[in-house]
């Protein structure tokens, strides 16, 4: 996942699992979910935001097609998800996944801004 920000890398990566275990071209935003996530370091800051989203996935039956992040630092992150309860019939599932890893997890910066690397246990 890339972005131009922490913040937008954030936003995508949250995105990029959730496009990998639902379709999201249904979804409509119409409600708002507060997110509050922290971790140790970056790497773990990473890891809890997608376990929180999948978290909604799974747990609160609940699919987001849109964040926004509000604050963010390398150890918290801010956030609403904006979305709907999940509709098996419209939000059909693609793939399952369990968690997230650390196993080769990476976060980057370079002059195109951020990047990261999460493997999915599916």
């Amino acid at each position: 996942m890339r972005g131009r920000t922490r913040a937008e890398l954030f936003a995508n990566a949250a995105l990029g699992l959730l496009s990998v275990a639902v379709e999201l071209q249904q979804v409509k935003p119409i409600n708002t979910y507060p997110l509050a996530v922290a971790g140790d370091d970056e790497q773990s800051l990473l890891v809890n935001w997608l376990s929180e989203i999948l978290y909604y996935l799974d747990g609160e039956r609940v699919v987001m097609n849109r964040f926004e992040i509000r604050e963010i630092t390398p150890t918290s992150i801010r956030a609403l998800g904006f979305g709907e309860p999940r509709d098996p019939a419209r939000h059909p599932a693609k793939l399952v996944v369990k968690g997230i890893t650390y196993h080769q997890l990476r976060i980057t910066k370079d002059s195109g801004g951020w990047c990261a690397e999460v493997y999915l246990d599916i």
